[in-house]
């Protein structure tokens, strides 16, 4: 479990075993290259059920491990109590931002900020596509955009 610190992040996708986890673990090593690590409770979910106790994806734990960023995480969903307990909700896609929203509606003191995590990309790429299906190079994208927009986001609340 994160130190749970003065601010607080949860990066969110479909599965929870590609990219939230990998904006996760960049996250967490940049926070913690800039020493502030443990003002940050930071952690990743899942909209769906379908990857619940999984580790991450084998090729982005290779990408992160090439980048040489520490990634240790388990899926899970999003729980109602995320929407209180997290400052920000940074998730990847359209698809997950409605979902969220949908989930935050159902919960009375929902005070998170819900978020396309590429809305902090200063190259202005929105979204963050599922690497899934995809190749090596569409998890180092993935990587570099994570890079970007955590870099960005880390700015604005230091």
């Amino acid at each position: 479990m994160a130190t749970t610190g003065s601010k607080s992040a949860l990066f969110v996708c479909l599965g929870n075993i590609c990219r939230s986890p990998i904006a996760e673990a960049v996250f967490r090593k940049m926070a913690t290259d800039a020493g502030v690590v443990d003002k940050w409770r930071i952690d990743s979910a899942a909209t769906s059920t379908y990857e619940i106790g999984n580790p991450p994806d084998h090729r982005g734990q290779a990408c992160m491990k090439k980048h040489d960023v520490p990634m240790k995480h388990v899926a899970k969903q999003v729980t109602k109590d995320d929407f209180m307990d997290f400052d920000y909700i940074l998730c990847m896609d359209e698809s997950n931002m409605s979902e969220l929203n949908r989930k935050a509606k159902a919960v009375k003191n929902s005070s998170a900020k819900v978020e396309l995590l590429g809305s902090y990309d200063p190259e202005k790429q929105l979204i963050i596509n599922d690497p899934y299906y995809g190749s090596d190079d569409d998890f180092e994208k993935v990587y570099e955009q994570c890079v970007r927009c955590c870099t960005a986001f880390l700015k604005m609340n230091s």
